[in-house]
């Protein structure tokens, strides 16, 4: 290691070669401020597809941005080529603050995080009533996953002709969630279509449901001019051909909304998850949580909330909701 004096000038820095000159190097990022504000609408393979100004335009993360990555529904800052051109490549300089940030883990011993989509405000757990057969563990999970991200959660139940709702919505009836019960017929003549997207207007809502529940089919019934291809459901198995490899956000017609079609689960891990941040989904039954001991589950002898619903602040059947999405976060989805 090269030693200087006390007092180096500079004949003493040592400067490396450098074929575009010898530009001093600084900590000093720039701020961008003249950077076009784009909406992430998918990512492949590092490269990030964005709508600005009407247009869509291919770019790459800047290098100054580290490890900080970009979603689909991320709001960013780009600089460069804003043409749109082929084989033009722009630059994403800064990723503005998320409203929310929607979090699943491969399962629950998963550390990682990822990522499914930011800024949505609105998840459609979307569950086919038979082939498949619904998965009310994977609804639980989702529907903790979006209380936790602080989404609103919606059901969109498909092929009805082939079961009834009715024991499925009885189940979810004292959480008040919204739902839309669709059957083949009504998606083949746009009738589908239509009530799901009545309750899309003027939200970002993204999309997630196991594989073959008829998703995408749904999303390319909102979004015609957008299709995207479909598959079918194994007959032995229930398991479906994951049509969708990578998230996309989709503008509504008329510009009234957007959806975002994310790829088939068949888990959705909750090792991210706060269970202490999942009562807030439960405004009337929160305000019980006062007397409860330090850490409390929710679910022992001395929890606050036993004796807050027995004196008639909240319904039983909203507390066994709760203890029940809790639960799943401790439960296998095949138990």
């Amino acid at each position: 290691m090269r030693r200087y004096g006390k007092n180096p000038d500079e004949d003493d820095v040592r400067v490396r070669p450098n074929r575009k000159g010898n530009r001093p190097r600084t900590n000093i990022r720039p701020k961008h401020e003249d950077a076009s504000e784009g909406l992430v609408l998918t990512v492949d393979r590092g490269r990030l597809t964005c709508l600005i100004e009407g247009r869509t335009v291919t770019a790459m993360k800047a290098r100054e941005l580290g490890r900080k990555s970009a979603v689909v529904g991320d709001r960013v800052a780009v600089v460069g080529d804003l043409t749109g051109a082929k084989d033009t490549l722009a630059r994403i300089v800064r990723v503005e603050p998320r409203s929310s940030t929607l979090r699943r883990t491969a399962d629950d011993d998963d550390p990682y995080e990822r990522v499914v989509v930011a800024n949505a405000d609105q998840l459609a757990i979307v569950t086919a009533l038979a082939d498949p057969e619904p998965r009310p563990r994977l609804i639980d999970r989702c529907l903790v996953a979006a209380y936790d991200a602080g989404l609103d959660p919606l059901l969109v139940l498909t092929k009805s002709d082939l079961a009834s709702a009715d024991a499925l919505l009885e189940s979810y009836g004292a959480l008040g969630v919204p739902y839309v019960v669709t059957n083949r017929d009504e998606l083949a003549d746009g009738t589908a279509a239509d009530r799901v997207r009545e309750k899309l207007t003027g939200r970002m809502t993204a999309f997630v449901g196991h594989s073959g529940v008829g998703k995408t089919t749904l999303v390319n019934a909102l979004v015609p001019e957008r299709r995207r291809a479909t598959g079918h459901v194994n007959a032995v198995t229930g398991r479906g051909r994951h049509t969708t490899t990578s998230a996309l956000a989709l503008p509504l017609p008329g510009d009234s909304g957007w959806v975002i079609d994310t790829p088939g689960v068949r888990s959705f891990g909750l090792a991210h998850i706060d269970p202490s941040r999942v009562i807030h989904a439960f405004p009337d039954l929160e305000p019980g949580t006062d007397g409860c001991p330090r850490a409390c589950s929710h679910d022992e002898p001395d929890c606050a909330l036993d004796e807050w619903v027995a004196d008639g602040h909240a319904e039983p059947a909203r507390l066994y909701s709760l203890r029940r999405l809790l639960a799943t976060r401790e439960r296998r989805e095949g138990d």
